[in-house]
């Protein structure tokens, strides 16, 4: 069981779950695995997913509020070859978590 690609994944960090749909090597082509996943899940396996973005133009205040509140009011890109680590460690340690392959 290792992930072959990410099809798609969101954060919301207001409700702190991740949002993923994948395929594994031995999946189908037309084929994808979602899943929704406590994001403290991810933390506690020892990742930081989210990319760090070194844009010089960001506006963001120095304020740690206004901090929290821009980065949890948008979309966030994650690192996605932290990802699939992550999801990889994470079905071997919980392989019944595994979701289903469906057709999409």
């Amino acid at each position: 069981m290792e992930i072959l690609e990410i099809i798609n994944y969101n954060v919301d960090f207001k409700s702190n779950i991740l949002d993923v749909s994948f395929r594994l090597i031995d999946d189908a082509d037309d084929t994808q695995r979602t899943d929704r996943i406590d994001y403290s899940q991810v933390e506690e396996y020892g990742y930081d997913l989210v990319s760090q973005d070194f844009d010089l133009f960001d506006d963001i205040d120095d304020d740690e509020d206004d901090y929290d509140n821009d980065y949890l009011d948008d979309d966030v890109e994650l690192d996605e070859e932290e990802l699939i680590s992550f999801l990889n460690e994470y079905y071997l340690v919980n392989p019944s978590s595994l979701p289903k392959a469906t057709f999409f």
